[in-house]
């Protein structure tokens, strides 16, 4: 609730996919039965949306498919009479949720994760959003393939990503991990299901994509790299403004994700880079963005300067065109 009385919705654009399919009725028909069900009038409250984040090298084609989408969706919610639309990235809402305005955000997607320098709220563009050609599908398909060594196969991916979530870890050491009886059991609705080095290898192709066949980045290198972007840039803001990395996402939740990573990144870079960098795990879990908007709507100058309202988007639009 902002200032007491404000109503926050939170919709995230990931629902509708390929920007090139019928987006508008799909997204009046999304639109319509969320706020159906839940008895809210359109005309009521503004509404927070995450969008795809916009890398500064993008292709012109991609960039216009994210404005593409971010059109669609004003103006599907304005056309339902909504009064002002704040529109923001899911890095940027998960840097909110941990309480920091600057830092990188380590988002791990569905099909990638970015590594994001943000500076007082603002998405560096310029000096580099890193992306890594792995996310969360990955993860839980290279632990049905493990699993599949062991003759255990599964016609979805929905019980896998189940074993994933409860059962899974990243190693603070790799190769000690490999000596360790690691077996845990869980009950799933397909039976009981009992992993053992699985557990800590999936996490794992994060760190070594070749485990997976995979020819990517490591996370920490691309963070590394992203930081030494960052430095050389010598922004107005203070020499240590992104040591601080914030992770987000569902996969991000893995435990020892966070203390490894900050391990790594200690002995990649140098010490006068390395003193001061410290790891968050997402402060609200896989609903760490959410709460970063909820925290925007709670915000005593919400929903100006935040929101474009519906006068300002036609405006906008019509100038465009002119």
């Amino acid at each position: 609730m902002a200032n007491g009385s404000e109503f926050l919705l939170l919709l995230s654009s990931t629902e509708f996919g390929n920007v090139e399919t019928p987006i508008y009725t799909r997204l009046r028909h999304f639109f319509g039965t969320v706020y159906g069900r839940m008895k809210v009038k359109p005309s009521c409250q503004p509404v927070v949306v995450s969008l795809p984040l916009c890398h500064y090298d993008d292709t012109n084609s991609a960039k216009a498919s994210r404005h593409q989408l971010k059109e669609a969706i004003c103006s599907a919610l304005f056309d339902m009479n909504v009064p002002s639309v704040c529109a923001l990235n899911q890095a940027t809402l998960a840097l909110f949720a941990a309480n920091q305005t600057s830092g990188i955000v380590v988002n791990i997607g569905f099909q990638v994760t970015s590594v994001v320098p943000i500076l007082n709220g603002k998405v560096m563009r310029k000096i580099g959003v890193e992306v890594v050609g792995l996310g969360a599908l990955k993860l839980t398909g290279f632990l049905r393939e493990q699993m599949q060594q062991s003759n255990i196969y599964f016609e979805s991916l929905y019980t896998v990503r189940t074993l994933k979530e409860k059962l899974c870890y990243v190693a603070y050491d790799y190769e000690a991990e490999l000596l360790k009886d690691t077996h845990a059991s869980f009950e799933a609705v397909e039976g009981k299901f009992t992993l053992s080095k699985e557990r800590f290898q999936t996490g794992e192709i994060l760190f070594q994509p070749r485990l997976a066949g995979m020819r990517a980045m490591s996370l920490h290198h691309a963070i590394a790299l992203c930081m030494d972007h960052c430095h050389s840039a010598d922004l107005a803001g203070g020499s240590d403004w992104f040591k601080t990395v914030v992770l987000s996402g569902g996969s991000a939740c893995l435990p020892g994700l966070a203390e490894r990573l900050e391990k790594e990144l200690h002995s990649l870079r140098p010490p006068y880079m390395s003193n001061g960098i410290r790891v968050i795990p997402p402060p609200h879990g896989a609903d760490t963005a959410w709460f970063g908007a909820k925290l925007i709507g709670s915000l005593s100058t919400f929903p100006a300067p935040w929101c474009t309202t519906k006068k300002q988007f036609r405006q906008n639009k019509l100038n465009r065109i002119w």
